[in-house]
């Protein structure tokens, strides 16, 4: 009876996510919370948050955070059981149960509508909102929410704020470079800030940066820009026959995600740019496709990242956001992206 009752409360705690499908959050958790706690300390709170529609972020951006925070984001429908398994195997083997693994679906859900602080309950309550805003939300607007409402600093939230505070420029406008620098922060925006120099860091940069060249986000001029960049001048330039033999060599059609009512809605077909191909003056830019079904690879090779279509069914946003949706999405293509060697 008492594990009724409380599986009932835990269940009426979820909030009403379906009205995110049309309306973009007038505030988070996280902000009410850094808010909180400035008044708190008697300390001045400056938030700096401004709302963009996903095709007026950067490409870059939108690819870096996936690859960088959620491998499977077009594969799971809100909670990567195999990345939970992964992050208790490693925390066991370390002697502490951290347990990560959040998706950016959970990402979201924490963000949106609850605190930092580690519970059971509070890890309930997030894998089941994440599965509320699944089901009724697509993957493009769970991706533009979140980059939207994400924690880039002190007072920052959002990629155009995030750009404008560390890069001087819209968010549309991320280089690679700086997509990714904005990418690695994430897990924690103060300690691992665009600004930071790290050796740990500029290891997974390169990373990134090799993820967005095999996606063909990116060409060889492209990536040895970025690496400059990132501070990895004796990093090399993947050659144009490796990328090429490492596409050619995972031929699988993508993998469907879970069936979700609001992510299967019908696109137009015949309208998938050229992978890398830049998009015409105004339109929404092409993004990264689904991941093909995980093959195996080399030992020395290390997995690509997924891909995302590019954005669909996105809620009407604020007026301040310049651009408008485009007509048609760009539906996913049918090819995956191959094993990608290691630095």
């Amino acid at each position: 009876m008492i594990l009724a009752l409380g599986a009932l409360g835990l269940w009426c705690s979820i909030p009403d996510t379906a009205r995110l499908a049309e309306h973009n959050p007038s505030s988070t958790a996280f902000i009410d919370l850094r808010r909180a706690t400035a008044e708190a300390d008697g300390k001045p709170f400056a938030l700096r948050w401004q709302w963009r529609s996903l095709g007026s972020i950067s490409r870059y951006l939108r690819a870096a955070v996936i690859y960088a925070e959620d491998y499977n984001f077009y594969r799971h429908d809100g909670v990567d059981w195999d990345a939970i398994e992964h992050a208790v195997s490693a925390d066991w083997n370390k002697g502490a149960m951290a347990v990560g693994g959040s998706t950016i679906t959970q990402q979201l859900a924490k963000n949106l509508y609850l605190s930092p602080r580690r519970s059971v309950f509070r890890k309930l309550r997030e894998a089941l909102i994440a599965f509320s805003l699944e089901d009724h939300l697509s993957k493009q607007r769970i991706l533009e929410i979140y980059l939207n409402v994400v924690e880039w600093g002190d007072g920052v939230f959002g990629a155009e704020a995030a750009a404008q505070r560390w890069f001087h420029h819209p968010a549309q406008s991320l280089t690679p470079a700086e997509a990714i620098r904005l990418a690695i922060a994430l897990p924690n925006p103060i300690a691992r800030a665009p600004s930071v120099r790290d050796p740990e860091l500029t290891k997974k940069s390169v990373r990134l940066v090799r993820l967005l060249r095999m996606q063909g986000l990116v060409d060889a001029g492209q990536e040895r820009t970025a690496l400059d960049e990132l501070g990895a001048p004796d990093a090399r330039v993947l050659p144009d026959r490796e990328v090429a033999a490492a596409r050619a060599s995972s031929e699988e059609p993508p993998a469907p995600a879970a069936d979700s009512t609001a992510r299967q809605r019908a696109l137009p077909a015949g309208t998938e740019p050229p992978a890398g191909a830049e998009p015409p003056a105004g339109s929404d830019p092409p993004g990264i496709q689904p991941p093909p079904t995980p093959r195996a690879v080399p030992a020395d090779h290390a997995a690509p990242p997924p891909t995302e279509p590019a954005p669909a069914d996105r809620a009407p946003s604020p007026a301040t956001d310049p651009q408008p949706a485009p007509a048609d999405p760009v539906p996913p293509s049918g090819g995956g992206a191959a094993p990608q060697p290691t630095p």
